[in-house]
């Protein structure tokens, strides 16, 4: 028998921080039962969304940025026409249509100026800098003369 969490000892900090509304998508819509897995970093500088999309290509995605909502979407179709001359005889095709959208809300620290997105071996990195006002300096000692 699995023991239960009692909630009253876990802190109540960590659900403050993950239901914090730049974690959560705004919007999720996917057609073939799968949207992929997301990890979203912060560090100083800036946050980064790191999208697990194994299989696809740069140029099936587009990203939007709209009224402070940042989307993530895709369609990858198969091609239609079968020419019978130059197309192999399907017996069974499976592979047909996928579709995902994901939304974050970004919050007010973001440089909407600065966002920039690439795609290396199946992960679609968004890199959304903070402001230069937000960013934390080190601290310095001031020399007395």
């Amino acid at each position: 028998m699995l023991a239960r969490i009692n909630k009253s000892y876990v802190p109540t900090y960590w659900d403050d921080f993950f239901n914090d509304s730049f974690f959560k998508s705004v919007n999720t819509i996917n057609c073939n039962g799968t949207s992929p897995a997301v990890n979203v970093i912060e560090d100083e500088k800036e946050y980064r969304i790191d999208v697990a999309v194994p299989g696809m290509t740069r140029n099936e995605f587009r990203i939007d940025l709209d009224d402070d909502v940042l989307t993530i979407s895709s369609e990858k179709k198969e091609n239609d026409e079968e020419d019978e001359s130059n197309n192999p005889r399907y017996m069974r095709r499976e592979f047909s249509y996928s579709t995902f959208k994901r939304s974050f809300q970004l919050p007010d620290t973001i440089d909407q100026e600065n966002i920039k997105a690439s795609h290396d071996a199946g992960i679609l990195t968004i890199t959304l800098a903070k402001k230069e006002e937000v960013v934390q300096k080190a601290p310095k000692q001031i020399e007395i003369k």
